[in-house]
């Protein structure tokens, strides 16, 4: 029998039994294949078309909730409530720290916060409130603090974990928030307070700013036989731990709602007080107490910066401060040199190199106060000077091919160039710092070359940035202008200290005029130079390890670990070209709190500034990192705060969603031209299981949806993005295909003889 017959009896068969019903069902099954592969292949379009006009209508939500998806509809997400607490005592502070995660929903979630704190600050505190039980958290290095806290996750006890991502950036990971639970993480830490002149502030970040995160360069490598040829060198390897989901303004509700309280005992009698940013009530407790709250609630969408200054027309300029812990003494030293300029002394041209950032993340009004200032600065250079203007966002211009002197000519050319800037493209800063850096007149030294750099430093690569200062600036002194309602101060802090400089912030266009006066002041004033430090009659170690030069009002930071407290500290210095020399007992050293804990925080400093400046090896820089912070109890990068709850919670069994709590855009920031003129749809967050593995978390704005605080507890609209269409286009292919299988087998009636 050939194969042909074999068929004919086959089809026999079913003509026979089944006849015009499977001719039926086969025709219909290719009819009905055919549509749904019409439909798939045109789903890419329409599922953009039609997301605009699908609604979601949850009965339960209410104005500043957060959308959760489930399984089958959305729920609210785990929420975040702040609580601030600040004691001032003299010239320390003690900060408080309390995140209320609430978890509204019906499943077991892990809550994910990405949050700032003070650059300066030494956290040693790690407490988990669950009812009426309190965890205190210990101090361990990172990944041994990682791994009892995952263990502790995947047994389903509740767990917190503290992460230093930068000195000003921090990570809150708290596992097994139960269905309608709250759970409250309290941190503490220990900063200086800051002084410029007669002014004393201190400053608390609210907000992780969006970061530009340069992509990873590839680099060739070995291309001999079994060399790979190829690798990636990533400016920002920790890119998806610094970049947490951001909620537009115009679509979302404002999250995150905050109080603020403040003790401030300034340790002298008081005058004005003033809150910069926000709307605050201050109440008198006597001459030198008083006590500042937050007149109400408010989003956590930028900082809080509070300043004081004493009743009598002069600060003091000296403090002594000690604290015993253990068998040491720690020292905290303030030192304000007198404001005094040398005699006879014509003060010396200068080169000043202005770099304005004018990219995607200065829109809005930080690029107004950055203009301002430009222009004010532009305003203040004298005839002797020269200058130059570079402007940068991912591409970067210098108006004059050199410096150029600061006559009415070319003063007027860089005003109309400053005022025609507009914000937009990425952040590429390292390109406009080596431009601003490149010194053509080394060998002229009656100059006085000077960088003054306006920018919000939104960056995630700012070790790129230190290197490049620390092996380029030569003479130049590099002084940071931090714009905007949130700006990277930990960039300007550290870039000022590797460039021989200081820093100012400038969070509204009300503090350009008289916060560029006072840097104009600093630049237009000799510093202070050559400065050391000595201990009569005890061995000390004192940081900062190299001390910086200091400019007009700025006060000499001492922190030091010694024996016991005898005889006196003699710091000496010159001011132009008059010495200066101030003596302090160390017997009159006031009572401290904190201390042991500043010092050892400058001490890690000292470590990271002498690993960029390639004084140290990484090694070494690392070794002395974790022992400060495992002796001192204090986060790093390189050691953490872990809390773990001894009873299980969660059912064995009960899955763990992972909520990573999104951020409020900066205050005043355009969300347009950080993140692109697009269409803009509320988003919802794209959930995982939290026991689906422990990879990195994407965090990127351009590749994640974000939850939603909604405005309108009715109708929401979908998103028109992030849909499966390519998938439904190759399902739509592979039907069609089918289709066309199956009319071939309808029309083949016979077989080839």
């Amino acid at each position: 029998m050939t194969m042909c017959d074999d068929v004919r009896i086959r089809r026999s068969i079913q003509s026979r039994s089944f006849g015009p019903i499977w001719l039926f069902v086969r025709s219909a099954a290719a009819i009905v294949l055919g549509i749904a592969a019409f439909f798939l292949s045109l789903q890419p379009g329409r599922s953009a078309e039609t997301a605009s006009t699908t609604l979601l209508r949850p009965s339960d939500a209410r104005s500043g909730s957060l959308l959760l998806k489930t399984d089958d509809s959305y729920a609210e997400a785990a929420r975040l409530g702040i609580d601030i607490e600040l004691t001032v005592s003299g010239p320390t502070i003690r900060g408080r720290v309390t995140q209320i995660f609430r978890n509204p929903t019906s499943d077991w979630v892990e809550a994910i916060y990405v949050y700032p704190l003070a650059e300066g600050g030494a956290f040693d505190t790690l407490k988990m409130v669950i009812g009426d039980r309190i965890v205190v958290g210990e101090i361990k290095e990172r990944q041994a603090a990682r791994v009892v806290y995952e263990q502790a996750r995947q047994e389903g006890r509740k767990a917190a974990l503290t992460e230093q991502e930068r000195p000003n950036i921090f990570t809150n990971s708290v596992a097994n928030i139960g269905p309608g639970e709250t759970v409250l993480v309290q941190i503490e830490y220990q900063e200086p307070v800051r002084q410029s002149g007669n002014e004393f502030s201190l400053r608390i970040p609210l907000v992780v700013a969006p970061r530009y995160n340069p992509a990873p360069v590839v680099q060739t490598v070995d291309l001999n036989p079994g060399g790979n040829g190829w690798s990636n060198a990533d400016p920002v390897p920790d890119r998806d731990r610094i970049t947490p989901p951001v909620l537009d303004p115009a679509l979302n509700g404002p999250v995150n709602p905050t109080r603020i309280k403040v003790r401030l005992g300034a340790g002298f009698p008081l005058g004005e007080v003033k809150s910069h940013h926000h709307v605050v009530k201050i109440d008198s407790v006597d001459d030198a107490t008083r006590d500042v709250a937050l007149d109400g609630i408010v989003p956590a969408d930028r900082d809080f910066e509070l300043t004081w200054k004493p009743a009598a027309e002069k600060a003091p300029s000296v403090g002594l401060f000690r604290e015993r812990v253990g068998d040491a003494d720690y020292l905290l030293a303030f030192i304000t040199p007198p404001a005094i300029a040398p005699a006879e002394q014509k003060p010396l041209p200068r080169e000043v190199i202005f770099v304005i950032d004018n990219s995607g993340s200065m829109g809005g009004t930080s690029m107004v106060q950055a203009k301002a200032s430009l222009i004010y600065a532009l305003g203040r250079l004298q005839p002797g000077d020269r200058f130059n203007v570079i402007r940068f966002d991912h591409t970067m211009d210098v108006l004059f091919p050199d410096t150029v002197p600061a006559d009415d000519t070319h003063l007027g050319r860089a005003r109309a160039f400053v005022n025609a800037l507009q914000a937009q493209g990425g952040t590429v800063m390292v390109p406009a710092m080596r431009a601003a850096l490149a010194d053509r007149r080394d060998s002229e030294g009656n100059f006085i070359r000077q960088v003054v750099f306006l920018t919000d430093g939104a960056i995630g690569n700012e070790q790129e940035l230190f290197d490049t200062i620390a092996t380029q600036r030569g003479r130049s002194r590099v002084f940071m202008v931090g714009i905007g309602s949130a700006p990277n101060s930990f960039l300007m802090t550290r870039a000022a200290e590797l460039g021989r400089g200081s820093f100012t912030h400038i969070g509204s266009v009300d503090q350009v005029e008289s916060r560029m006066r006072d840097l104009f002041t600093k630049l237009e004033n000799p510093a202070v130079t050559g400065l050391n430090v000595r201990f009569s009659d005890v061995t000390a170690d004192v940081t900062p390890a190299a001390l910086p030069d200091l400019y007009r009002g700025e006060p000499l930071v001492l922190a030091a670990r010694i024996e016991k407290i005898a005889g006196s500290v003699e710091v000496k210095g010159r001011i132009g070209d008059r010495p200066w020399t101030v003596t302090l007992p160390l017997a009159n050293a006031a009572e401290g709190r904190g201390l042991s804990k500043l010092w050892a925080r400058r001490k890690i400093a000292d470590a990271e500034t002498a690993r960029t400046m390639r004084q140290r090896s990484p090694e070494d820089a690392d070794k002395t990192i974790i022992e400060l912070a495992l002796g001192h109890q204090l986060v790093t990068r390189l050691t953490s705060l872990v809390a773990v709850d001894k009873t299980p919670s969660r059912p064995e069994g009960a899955p763990l969603k992972v909520s990573e709590l999104p951020l409020n855009l900066p205050a005043g920031w355009d969300f347009a031209k950080v993140f692109g003129e697009r269409p803009r749809p509320v988003s919802l967050p794209n959930e995982r299981r939290a026991d689906a593995g422990n990879g990195p978390v994407e965090l990127a704005m351009a590749k994640r949806a974000v939850p939603v605080a909604m405005q309108n507890p009715g109708a929401v609209v979908l998103p028109k993005g992030a849909t499966d269409a390519e998938l439904k286009m190759i399902v739509g292919a592979l039907l069609m295909m089918l289709t066309l299988i199956f009319f071939a087998f309808n029309r083949r009636q016979s077989c080839p003889s």
